[in-house]
C-alpha cells in the first residue's frame, strides 16, 4: 500500500495541532509530557513544531490524557480551517 503525499490542508492541521499541544503543555516540561504520553521527547517536539503533521491515533490520545485536556478540543485544533467534507 502507497502511502498518499498529504495535502497542504493536512500539513497546515498538523501545524494547528501543534500549537494546541504546545498550549495545553504550557509551564510543563516537553520531555516530562513525552514520557506521560508514552512517547520519545523528539516526537512530541516534531508534533508541536509541525514536522509531524499526522500523528498516529493513539498518539493523539496519549497526550491528550497526559496533558488533561479532552481529545475532542484536539480535534477541533485540527479541524479548524478544513473545508467542509460532503458525507458519502
Amino acid at each position: 500500500m502507497v502511502r498518499q503525499p498529504l495535502t497542504a490542508e493536512q500539513i497546515a492541521a498538523g501545524r494547528r495541532l501543534g500549537v494546541a499541544l504546545r498550549a495545553a503543555r504550557g509551564g510543563r516540561s516537553l520531555v516530562e509530557v513525552a514520557l506521560a504520553a508514552g512517547i520519545s521527547p523528539e516526537t512530541l517536539r516534531k508534533i508541536e513544531a509541525g514536522r509531524l503533521p499526522a500523528p498516529a491515533f493513539g498518539t493523539v490520545v496519549c497526550l491528550s490524557q497526559a496533558l488533561g485536556i479532552p481529545l475532542s478540543d484536539l480535534a477541533e485544533a485540527w479541524r479548524a480551517d478544513m473545508p467542509a467534507r460532503q458525507a458519502s
